[in-house]
């Protein structure tokens, strides 16, 4: 609940609204003032050039304006066309006070509001007529500023969609488009350029949206920080729309001399029985499937989105009683030490699929982005933990030995306070070793927010877990930056082993990325390998750990129990090269 604030403290130190009484006859003015001294505070000009500073000089304050037409030295008339042609001085009220009738359409086309007839009216109807006037003025300005977004001058996003709705209830017959236009990367241009020239880009760019959109009928609003939408009539030169909204943006001074890039999603000829944020939830979705794309800018709603749209509501709808009825499965691929001549099992990751009970089997790339957007990511995670660690000790009473087991934790994980005592608390309800539970975290989510994330990282290896950063490669961190992280191993993107293998035939940026690992002195993973000429290069190289199909595709618990029984009984027959039982593997 918003704290009680008295209106009065809003106005003078009296409590009063402020009211200008503008005539010069000095009988006019006393009277104005004995009605109307008990409830305002008054100022007084005896001319139109005094009444005219009086209304600069108290902009701010000033509630009403009571004007003579006929003054010296400015006439009312004039003192209206320059107050109408002030910005500053617009929304202040006007009432006229005149026995000129034929006057008043003038008065009005100039911005007046009302009129006090001369003689003058009972003291009751004065009193009247400025407490309506000032009350009408207040209330149209508490409704401007909630209508339009303080920034760009659009409307914000409530008002635009009774706007919209009320475009749609006057014109029937009329097809209708929605549009999306987001500023790529804006976060970056705040940044690089500062917070004023990000504002003022996108002040920029709500102008030219407007005026492209204005003569056919639309209408604009900015939706959160560099997100615009614009409802329209149907059309059809969205290209020239988007050109319109772009043109002069790149500055040329400073920081700013750099490419802006807009992007756009259309939802065309809109169903309007959807209601209407779900259209422009629709026009979103299109303008995301370009986000990163640098070769398209405009992106149509169409029905393999429509499909698409669907079966993520489908999976979001039955994600809870999929983790109540077990229906996520973990499956561990394995890692094997390739330093030997015999490649040998060291470890898992565990990865998650979902066997639903009437999509079947669903691969993570399906589930994963969309949970991790909509926030349930979290709640999966927690899920696969506990059945990693519920893993490895089954297979310690049954095998009697350990396989560590690698689990990924979100951007979204990293950032929850509570996180080490989470993991802590799952690893100690199975009695599981905390430096048998390896943690992934992306290289991405380190730059996020990376103050907190390390801490929260170093908290975790405090406590004895070992920390994988995974994807490592795909451009997020710098060199600095890398030599700061706390981490364990490198887990590299698979990337950068196919195109290493791949037709260029280089393998110099692994060379670099395993020359950089071997002097912060922690292993290197390879995930992703699928022939023998990636593992047989990538072990010349010196990668001591590989993971992918060459070796094994992720597998059900079952299956992966057949890699433990050779593991241990090469450990039988080779003690030397796996250490002790019930110990972790020895390349960590």
């Amino acid at each position: 609940m918003l704290p009680f604030i008295p209106f009065d403290i809003l106005y003078s130190a009296s409590g009063k609204r402020t009211v200008l009484v503008a005539d010069d006859e000095i009988i006019n003015r006393e009277i104005l003032g004995v009605i109307l001294g008990s409830e305002y505070d008054l100022l007084f000009a005896q001319d139109g050039q005094a009444a005219f500073d009086l209304l600069q000089e108290n902009r701010d304050t000033l509630s009403l304006v009571l004007l003579d037409l006929n003054m010296p030295r400015m006439t009312g008339q004039e003192l209206l066309r320059r107050k109408k042609a002030d910005p500053l001085l617009q929304s202040i009220p006007v009432i006229v006070l005149t026995t000129d009738q034929e006057a008043e359409v003038e008065s009005l086309r100039l911005g007046a509001i009302d009129f006090i007839p001369k003689p003058y009216p009972k003291p009751d109807v004065i009193l009247a007529r400025v407490q309506r006037t000032i009350e009408l003025s207040e209330d149209r300005h508490l409704i401007r500023a909630t209508e339009y977004d303080h920034l760009t001058g659009l409307y914000n996003r409530e008002y635009f969609y009774s706007y919209a709705e009320q475009i749609d209830l006057h014109h029937k017959g009329t097809d209708m488009d929605a549009m999306v236009i987001d500023v790529n990367h804006f976060h970056l241009i705040n940044e690089r350029c500062g917070k004023a020239w990000g504002d003022g880009l996108l002040q920029r760019i709500a102008a030219r949206l407007r005026a492209a959109v204005r003569a056919q009928g639309g209408i604009v609003c900015r939706r959160g920080a560099d997100t615009f939408l614009v409802y329209c009539p149907h059309r059809e030169d969205y290209e020239a729309v988007l050109a319109a909204a772009s043109r002069g943006l790149t500055g040329a001074e400073d920081a700013a001399a750099f490419r802006v890039r807009l992007r756009m999603g259309v939802y065309s000829r809109v169903d309007k029985a959807l209601e209407m944020e779900r259209r422009f939830d629709r026009a979103k979705l299109a303008a995301d499937t370009v986000r990163n794309n640098y070769s398209r800018s405009i992106a149509m709603y169409d029905d393999a989105l429509h499909q698409s749209e669907l079966y993520a509501a489908q999976l979001t709808d039955d994600f809870y009683e999929a983790i109540a009825q077990n229906q996520f499965l973990v499956y561990y691929q394995p890692k094997f030490d390739v330093r030997g001549d015999t490649p040998l099992l060291s470890s898992a990751e565990a990865l998650v699929r979902w066997q639903h009970p009437k999509l079947g089997l669903i691969s993570p790339g399906k589930f994963i982005p969309l949970f991790e957007e909509n926030g349930m990511i979290s709640a999966l995670n927690h899920y696969v933990w506990r059945a990693a660690a519920a893993q490895i000790r089954d297979w310690k009473e049954r095998f009697g030995i350990v396989v560590p087991v690698s689990v990924n934790v979100s951007r979204t994980d990293t950032l929850n306070d509570q996180l080490p005592d989470i993991i802590s608390g799952i690893v100690e309800e199975f009695g599981v070793a905390p430096g048998d539970y390896m943690l992934e975290i992306t290289e991405s989510a380190y730059t996020d927010d990376s103050d907190h994330i390390i801490a929260t990282v170093k908290a975790l290896r405090a406590r004895g877990f070992r920390i994988e950063m995974d994807d490592f490669g795909t451009g997020y961190s710098s060199l600095a930056m890398l030599s700061k992280l706390p981490l364990d191993v490198i887990k590299l993107d698979m990337t950068f082993v196919r195109n290493a293998y791949g037709e260029t035939r280089d393998v110099r940026m692994l060379e670099l990325i395993l020359g950089i690992a071997g002097h912060l002195g922690v292993p290197v993973v390879a995930e992703g390998v699928e022939t023998a000429e990636q593992a047989e290069g990538l072990k010349a190289l010196g990668c001591e750990i590989i993971q992918g199909f060459y070796f094994s595709r992720p597998l059900p618990p079952d299956q992966f129990d057949r890699l433990i029984a050779e593991r241990v009984r090469v450990h039988s027959e080779a003690p030397s090269v796996f250490g002790k039982k019930s110990a972790p593997a020895p390349f960590f």
